[in-house]
């Protein structure tokens, strides 16, 4: 759900807040108002294309941002792009300048208008009246179907991506061939000189602290000994003079048993003595000087290096180096065997896919057929005298399948008797495609609604003017399906009718007003009172009259 859109220096907006609420969000103003700029503003923060005419006069650049409450799917999106999370909310916000560079953010980091267009499908469709509904892809079409139907096609994709992981290795065997029997050479030359030297993991931390050692023995041994001197062995030892204070701390014991805590203390600091001294002692015995040994790590690092240099900053990478060239040995040793494995799992893998998707073609057909009827309906008490139908087509080329199967939906309509079915792209007016989209929505909604499971799409549909070309009775059944659609996602619409105004759960006034000589559109909530008034204006234009105000009143309570 969209909670607040924000506008500053975006065309005639100074600045401008907008906290939106679940159900239908009505916005209504006078012509020329700058309610669709709203709507605009919504969509560049879908990653729609900017301009630098919408930078307000006089101003460096225009900003406008939101706040939607997050989905699954957003955070998928944000965690691919590396951008973090922020909680339950996701804040987008986009910045034009006067020279028409611009800037996105995403939770306060940095992005790119891409990443806005992949957060758009889980977060809102924006249909405004400068937009057709080429838009509106046949994988929306396909998924509005299949919500429809609820149909689920996680087998098909599940299946999918089981065929395509095994293409990829099997073309990846066939591709180049001749490049890779090129590579035997250079390959068996390096994993031979790996083998040679059989590096280990973390052998050459651990030989660079036995040269150091070596290289050191001598001032290892004199600190060595020294240590055990000044700590045990020596007359004015550590260890002598503990012992005798306390041979003295404990006469004191005899007498006051306050001290028998420092006698326990000052034995236990003995002890830790004795023992290092014992350490270090041990340890200067257990030093050899060996120059052998020396000269022998120091081939063996160099050898490990050489190996780094060529192969790895480390000798994991050198590893994992070796084993990767070794696997790509036994595939060009065995290549003929693997191939053939590969195209038997691939013919397998094929089949469980043209299963799923053949499955999932059948429920959609089924599922077209119901939705066409229910959507033609709809759409003709919107005003409209229209046939439509829902076609499904399947390709079967195995270059078309996809995640989602393989069928294309594609939604088609007549809006002339007489004329063909036509794809949605092809209608004539801004008008009639929002009105078709209401339709369809609260078709798909309806179908949703009756089916045991619900899989509700958590999306901000949002329609500019949806109500040009109309009045009466079909005014007021668009405002009945924009009401019914909301009960399941929430709604923003754009109205000039108060038939459609009156069935909002949220009325907000979109007002231009001209002050200190600059023209500001401002955007307010209005209570109940004032949206009485809005809608009687909506009635009777600027001047209210009792009469309109009690048509208002009735109005509401009737949408109620």
């Amino acid at each position: 759900m969209l909670l607040e859109l924000r506008a500053e220096n975006y065309a005639v907006i100074d600045h401008a807040i907008a906290v939106f609420g679940p159900g239908l969000n009505l916005l209504t103003g006078e012509t020329g108002a700058g309610k669709s700029i709203l709507v605009d503003a919504l969509a560049l923060l879908m990653g729609s294309k900017s301009s630098s005419d919408v930078v307000r006069h006089g101003a460096d650049k225009a900003v406008v941002a939101c706040v939607f409450e997050t989905t699954l799917g957003a955070e998928a999106t944000l965690e691919a792009n590396g951008i973090d999370s922020e909680g339950s909310e996701i804040i987008l916000r986009r910045e034009i300048f006067e020279n028409g560079k611009g800037r996105v953010y995403v939770n306060n980091q940095q992005a790119t208008v891409g990443v806005l267009r992949q957060l758009a499908p889980e977060l809102a469709l924006v249909h405004a009246q400068s937009e057709t509904l080429g838009s509106f892809d046949s994988a929306q079409q396909r998924g509005l179907l299949d919500r429809f139907a609820n149909l689920s096609t996680e087998r098909v994709a599940s299946t999918y991506a089981y065929w395509r992981e095994i293409r990829a290795r099997l073309e990846d065997l066939e591709r180049d061939e001749q490049d890779r029997l090129r590579m035997v050479d250079l390959w068996s030359f390096q994993r031979g000189e790996i083998n040679a030297v059989n590096p280990q993991l973390n052998e050459d931390e651990a030989l660079m602290i036995e040269r150091r050692v070596l290289a050191n023995a001598e001032k290892l041994y004199a600190a060595s000994m020294s240590a055990y001197d000044l700590l045990y062995d020596g007359s004015n030892s550590s260890e002598a003079t503990l012992r005798a204070a306390l041979k003295q701390i404990e006469e004191l014991v005899r007498y006051d048993p306050k001290f028998q805590e420092a006698s326990q203390q000052l034995a236990s600091t003995l002890a830790t003595v004795e023992d290092v001294g014992a350490t270090v002692r041990d340890y200067a015995e257990g030093i050899q000087a060996s120059p052998e040994r020396l000269a022998e790590i120091e081939d063996r690092l160099a050898a490990l290096d050489k190996l780094k240099r060529k192969y790895g900053s480390t000798l994991a990478e050198v590893i994992a180096y070796g084993e990767d060239v070794a696997q790509k040995l036994a595939e060009v040793e065995n290549r003929d065997e693997i191939i053939k494995s590969l195209r038997a799992d691939m013919d397998s893998a094929g089949s469980a896919y043209r299963q799923a998707a053949e499955f999932v073609h059948i429920e959609r057909t089924v599922a077209a057929k119901k939705l066409e009827k229910l959507a033609e309906s709809q759409i003709n008490d919107l005003a409209m005298k229209a046939r439509f139908a829902v076609a499904v087509t399947v390709n079967e080329d195995a270059a078309s399948w996809t995640p989602d199967g393989w069928d294309t939906i594609e939604c088609r309509i007549a809006t002339n008797a007489g004329e063909p079915l036509k794809p949605l792209d092809e209608i004539a007016s801004g008008g009639e495609m929002s009105r078709v989209l209401l339709a369809l929505k609260v078709s798909v909604e309806e179908g949703a609604a009756k089916s045991k499971k619900k899989t509700q799409i958590p999306r901000t549909l949002v329609f500019d003017e949806i109500d040009i070309g109309i009045g009466g009775r079909a005014a007021e059944a668009v405002g009945q399906k924009l009401k019914a659609l909301s009960k399941a996602q929430q709604v923003l619409c754009v109205t000039h009718l108060p038939q459609i105004a009156a069935f909002a759960d949220q009325h907000f006034l979109i007002a231009k007003q001209e002050k200190q000589g600059r023209t500001r559109t401002s955007v307010r909530l209005l209570d109940d009172t004032e949206r009485t008034e809005e809608v009687a204006r909506m009635l009777s234009g600027a001047t209210l009259t009792d009469t309109s105000l009690r048509h208002a009143e009735q109005m509401l309570r009737q949408s109620r």
